[in-house]
């Protein structure tokens, strides 16, 4: 049972506890098996052949197929994990920050933010901060 933690209000954040491991296991260990040559070949050759010897869910392997970085995120991924996909794509670090802050940002945008400090804190302290203002 997954009783409700206080950090389920942060807006865009998905904490990678328990709960959260073992949505996105058998997705975490997909990524992960992309650290032998041999696995990235593998699925070089034969993408959904290769997603399925990993028991993800059907929205998994659609994030996965269509790199929806956010969505594998939601769905359990963890960052790091999710990152050895985005260095299979040839992306780097800011390049995938960028994909996963969501609405489309911009390398540049993602970029700038980070020099300005980061993501502005007003109006992203909770959720219901941001449906009451």
């Amino acid at each position: 049972m997954n009783r409700p933690k206080d950090y389920d209000d942060i807006p865009g954040t998905y904490v990678f506890d328990g709960s959260h491991h073992r949505k996105g296991y058998a997705l975490n260990m997909f990524c992960k098996s992309l650290d032998l040559a041999e696995n990235r070949e593998a699925f070089r050759r034969d993408p959904l052949g290769y997603l399925q010897r990993h028991p993800m869910t059907e929205q998994q392997h659609a994030a996965v197929m269509q790199r929806e970085w956010l969505e594998m995120l939601r769905l359990g991924g963890n960052i790091y994990y999710t990152f050895k996909l985005a260095i299979f794509d040839g992306l780097s670090m800011q390049q995938a920050g960028a994909a996963m802050s969501g609405n489309g940002m911009s390398l540049e945008a993602f970029q700038k933010m980070m020099l300005d400090g980061g993501r502005s804190i007003v109006g992203n302290r909770s959720k219901k901060e941001q449906m009451h203002g």
